[in-house]
């Protein structure tokens, strides 16, 4: 039998679930309900065990899940067992803030390679890596098998590198850049934008302020 498509707000929700697990396995919890889960996560109990069921049967009904269990499996299904080699591009302040976060490597996430468009930054070493100039993107990329990168660069030059860096075979982008990128039906984009996402919430103070 197929496997049915899973759809992505889908695999979004995996993710809050596997961080829900974490925080119950480090309360000591061996065993947790959907019910409870879905009060963690404001997540109903039905869609809890929905998501689920497109990868499988995990819990028992009238006892829960196994904790520690459906972490295994999660880490499985969300690709969390190996590590994954990324690419950084643009060593501003942003790009040295998420080099130094330390959350990635302990998830299996690791930087290995950066690239700057500055050539007063081509040549500097890092957290022990070179910085390299973004022309070099087509070689060191294929070579050091990347498929995920970091996109922390001015707008006006966010397509061109996502460009460069599909071409050299990258398949996913968490981009930091406040544009969104055109990119084949096969590449994954994920939109970091803080100042977007504060602004989105100042409308509805301000909108509070204008009510009598």
């Amino acid at each position: 039998m197929a496997q049915r498509p899973v759809p992505d707000v889908v695999v979004r929700r995996l993710t809050q679930y596997y961080r829900a697990l974490l925080s119950c396995r480090d309360r000591g919890l061996e065993v947790v309900s959907s019910q409870m889960l879905g009060e963690m996560l404001n997540v109903t109990a039905a869609q809890i065990r929905k998501d689920l069921s497109y990868f499988g049967g995990f819990g028992k009904q009238g006892i829960g899940y196994n904790v520690a269990n459906l972490l295994e499996h999660l880490k499985r299904i969300l690709g969390l067992t190996e590590t994954w080699p990324m690419a950084l591009i643009g060593i501003g302040n942003l790009g040295q803030a998420l080099l130094h976060y330390r959350g990635f490597a302990r998830e299996g996430f690791e930087i290995v390679a950066l690239f700057d468009s500055d050539p007063h930054k081509v040549g500097q070493i890092i957290t022990g890596l070179t910085v390299h100039a973004d022309q070099q993107i087509p070689q060191l990329i294929p070579q050091l098998e990347i498929k995920i990168a970091l996109l922390s660069i001015p707008t006006e030059k966010a397509q061109e590198a996502a460009d460069m860096l599909i071409q050299a075979g990258v398949q996913a982008i968490l981009n930091y850049a406040p544009v969104t990128l055109r990119v084949p039906e096969d590449v994954w984009v994920r939109q970091m934008d803080p100042l977007a996402a504060l602004e989105s919430m100042t409308f509805y103070l301000a909108a509070a302020k204008e009510t009598p």
